[in-house]
């Protein structure tokens, strides 16, 4: 999730590393060669291409369709492959499409897909399988959130599917032939082909899943993969492991052999087992960042990951628009970024992140330049709009829970969150709630939160993957937000206006004003940047704006 195609965001890194932990999300003296102990020798198979790392959660699932944390993105997108992937310019790269052509009038995009790909079965990729997994998505039988959210006003028919109101094989989806894969769309969308590299799109072989049937992508042994990779073993709570896919197209580019992900969600025991060879990265946080500054493994790198307060509207106190304005403007961003997170991380001043996407007409100007900033820290106007909000609720004291991950970076900021509130906006108790990441998942669907310190990471190469979350009755709103005039905003920029780039993004700035600076329906807080230790000999991961936050492809210990 833009998670965007285009070269800026990869910024200045010269060593290019992995982000181990894939989703969500400060110091002691430093030394020339990091902290005494520190092994600069690798894991004992690092010399036969095979790498551990950690992940600071369990994956839910790795059906495509029901994906919808970045930790199975991550590791999903490894095993699978769709019609594209990223390459380390942030460009797209032959996938299972060789190419495509686009209509017109832009509704009609056909992909010719390679005759060469196969499932790790041996069975061949073909366009039958996108048409499958598509119709699957969006089916209502299945479950997916993203289908609906994806598909659904993208590719016709899909939101009537969606909706009960249409069969799944009305889905404007068709295998012309067996390497002839046909979309047509309800109206153009400029920016289709960056959407296809989200693990939604990834095709699925029929006969295997409906084989596999409830079990399907919930044990190492029930998943089939098309991409560099498979899954061998899947120890849930401890780790994962996936090996080289020998029935990849590509398979002589893949170097790597094997990747070993052990779930470690304190950093100190990461770093440990870094520092006793037994793993090959450890993600920092504030604690050691400063400590591991020097050493050659340390590097930090920026993503398009926005972390920010979503507030329940439906609660009383949530409901009222001075309420969260007055929380919104409590925070003080640059502490917590500086401080608490010493990771690399910047404050956010806006819903759409920073060095993500440029605006047309701008002469390459990036977004949050153009729009500049709309919120801030301003404790004195936070009192403001707080004693405004109590007065018209009645009351002189509140008490709202803040739900986020039980990580230990996370349950530092969560501290960080709580004394800001309560010691800028008086009458206000914060209690904490952290839960494994998981059930935040789970609760953020069914909306059994009040304020939950969330992420969102981009899902393709535009804005509109950040700003139409909010839409009335969306997919991914779960706070029960509404705004006529934010969704006519939104809806204009993506038909009307949908091939009308400069006035589609004046729309856009326009709608994130009325979100943020008049509704405060969120807070953004950060943008999310990781230090970590990554073994200096391993080369060739790359962080990736959209599909997985990492790309495994290309790499290699040397």
């Amino acid at each position: 999730m833009s998670r965007k195609l285009f070269l800026g965001l990869i910024l200045s890194i010269t060593l290019l590393f992995v982000l181990a932990a894939c989703g969500g999300n400060g110091g002691n003296e430093s030394s020339s060669e990091g902290s005494e102990g520190e092994s600069s020798e690798g894991s004992d198979s690092g010399s036969d291409q095979s790498i551990s790392f950690t992940a600071k959660s369990e994956l839910p699932s790795m059906d495509p369709s029901l994906i919808t944390d970045s930790v199975a993105f991550q590791w999903a997108g490894e095993t699978y492959e769709g019609l594209y992937r990223l390459d380390e310019n942030g460009e797209l790269a032959e996938g299972i499409a060789k190419d495509h052509e686009v209509s017109e009038d832009g509704t009609t995009w056909t992909f010719n897909l390679r005759e060469d790909a196969q499932w790790e079965n041996g069975d061949p990729v073909t366009a039958h399988d996108f048409v499958y997994a598509w119709q699957r998505a969006v089916n209502p039988e299945t479950g997916s959130e993203y289908g609906p959210y994806f598909l659904g006003g993208v590719v016709k028919n899909a939101s009537a599917i969606a909706d009960g109101e249409m069969k799944p094989e009305e889905l404007g989806v068709k295998a012309v032939d067996d390497y002839t894969f046909e979309v047509n769309l309800e109206q153009p969308v400029p920016y289709f082909d960056s959407m296809t590299v989200f693990i939604t799109f990834m095709p699925l072989n029929k006969s295997y899943v409906e084989e596999q049937g409830d079990s399907f992508s919930t044990e190492a042994d029930n998943t089939l993969a098309n991409g560099p990779f498979k899954m061998t073993e899947w120890k849930h709570g401890e780790g994962w492991k996936v090996v080289k896919n020998e029935n990849y197209w590509d398979a002589d580019t893949v170097e790597l052999q094997e990747i070993d992900v052990k779930v470690i969600k304190e950093t100190s025991t990461a770093v440990n087992l870094f520092q006793s060879g037994e793993l090959d990265q450890a993600e920092l946080n504030a604690e050691f960042v400063d400590e591991y500054r020097s050493s050659e493994h340390f590097n930090v790198v920026e993503n398009p990951y926005l972390y920010f307060f979503k507030f329940n509207q439906e609660h009383e106190v949530l409901g009222n628009a001075d309420a969260r304005k007055a929380m919104s403007m409590a925070i003080d961003r640059k502490s917590l970024t500086d401080v608490i997170l010493n990771d690399g991380s910047v404050p956010a001043n806006g819903y759409v992140p920073s060095n993500f996407v440029t605006v047309p007409g701008s002469d390459g100007k990036d977004f949050r330049e153009v729009q500049g900033p709309l919120v801030g820290h301003d404790v004195e106007k936070a009192k403001e709009h707080w004693d405004k909000a109590l007065e018209a609720l009645g009351k002189d004291s509140v008490t709202l829970e803040l739900m986020g991950d039980d990580t230990d970076s996370s349950q530092n900021a969560m501290a960080y969150y709580k004394e800001q509130l309560e010691t800028n906006l008086e009458g206000l108790s914060v209690k904490v709630v952290e839960v494994p990441f998981k059930e935040r998942v789970r609760r953020d669907q069914e909306s059994e939160f009040e304020i939950e310190a969330a992420t969102w990471g981009p899902d393709y190469a535009d804005a509109n993957t950040y700003l139409n979350m909010y839409l009335t009755d969306g997919q991914n709103n779960n706070m029960n937000y509404s705004s006529e005039e934010y969704d006519s905003l939104i809806n204009k920029a993506n038909t009307e206006l949908a091939q009308k780039p400069e006035k589609r993004y004046e729309t856009f700035m326009e709608a994130e004003r009325l979100l943020i600076e008049e509704d405060a329906a969120v807070a953004p807080l950060y943008q999310d940047a990781k230090s970590q230790l990554l073994r200096s000999n391993i080369e060739g991961v790359f962080p990736t704006a959209t599909g997985p936050n990492f790309e495994f492809k290309w790499a290699s210990v040397k």
